[in-house]
């Protein structure tokens, strides 16, 4: 049986559909689009995918931030460096890329010795890159280093796992997420925005 409705009742029933419609419309507008980044063992198998990078935050210093005034690049005894807790944890990183299945087919690092160190003592090998080098004092060169490194990892298809060691004053303007010593953030690299963050590996995995 079809039900027939005044036509005061079907103008009722027709604003009630467009009110509800508009209030969708907005619910969903509210809602974010961007889910939170992964973390832990989910981190893990998304940097484990062919092409994923990871921005690595060299591992523990002797504390404080930036490096003597008498800093020189080409020596290490001049510069804030690795204690022996950081050295053991850079191994163990590597370890842990190992067991998680993650295949590393780069490794690139700031100039500084404890950026290169931590790469060398994970991942046995440290290309040295400028573009990753430490921005503490030298923010002027921020927009340039940050461009660089975007244009690189857009480009980044693989195979395997791209790995970034460098500073926290260069990942963190990078990726929005400013990394404790010894933490990963995982990019998937993005031709139109260069990548986006999609895990962090705390320290110590």
């Amino acid at each position: 049986m079809r039900l027939k409705l005044s036509p005061g009742t079907r103008a009722t029933f027709a604003l009630f559909a467009a009110v509800a419609n508009v209030l969708s419309i907005l619910i969903l507008a509210a809602v974010p689009t961007g889910a939170e980044p992964a973390t832990g063992e989910g981190a893990w198998r998304l940097l484990a995918q062919s092409g994923s990078v990871a921005a690595i935050r060299h591992e523990r210093t002797a504390g404080g931030v930036g490096d003597p005034a008498s800093m020189k690049l080409d020596d290490c005894a001049t510069q804030r460096n690795l204690t022996e807790e950081g050295r053991a944890q850079a191994a163990a990183l590597g370890e842990q890329f190992r067991k998680h299945g993650v295949s590393v087919t780069m490794v690139l690092s700031s100039q500084w010795c404890r950026c290169l160190e931590t790469a060398r003592l994970a991942f046995g090998q440290a290309e040295p890159w400028p573009a990753l080098n430490n921005l503490y004092g030298r923010r002027e060169r921020e927009p340039a280093q940050t461009a660089e490194i975007r244009r690189r990892l857009a480009a980044w298809t693989g195979p395997g796992a791209l790995v970034l060691v460098s500073h926290g004053s260069v990942i963190g303007p990078l990726t929005g997420a400013y990394p404790s010593e010894g933490e990963a953030i995982v990019l998937r690299p993005d031709a139109d925005k260069g990548f986006q963050v999609v895990g962090r590996i705390a320290p110590g995995g």
